[in-house]
């Protein structure tokens, strides 16, 4: 008998200050990797799926991110800027 199945992994990137699409607030934004692995015997053995995303701690909203963008705001993050100045393009609510 063979077991096999997934497991799920989330990591805390960086904490930014954006204004949010869905509520207007500018407010911190937690961006999150989602890493999802294939076990086999329930030891993880590669990871098949990375997913990039920020969420608004003042609404709960999350967004999708680009590999290429999430790198970008946590290049931001660790060189001390808070982001995107306020009035600058707006993030969208993330639609499930």
């Amino acid at each position: 008998m063979i077991i096999f199945g997934t497991k799920g992994y989330l990591y805390q990137l960086a904490i930014l200050t954006l204004v949010c699409g869905h509520c207007g607030n500018p407010s911190a934004h937690t961006l999150r990797k989602r890493v999802t692995k294939f076990t086999l015997f329930f030891v993880p053995l590669f990871p098949f799926s990375t997913k990039y995303a920020t969420q608004c701690t003042f609404c709960g909203a999350e967004q999708k991110v680009a590999k290429e963008q999430a790198e970008q705001l946590q290049a931001q993050a660790a060189s001390g800027h808070s982001g995107q100045p306020h009035g600058q393009t707006q993030q969208q609510p993330y639609q499930s």
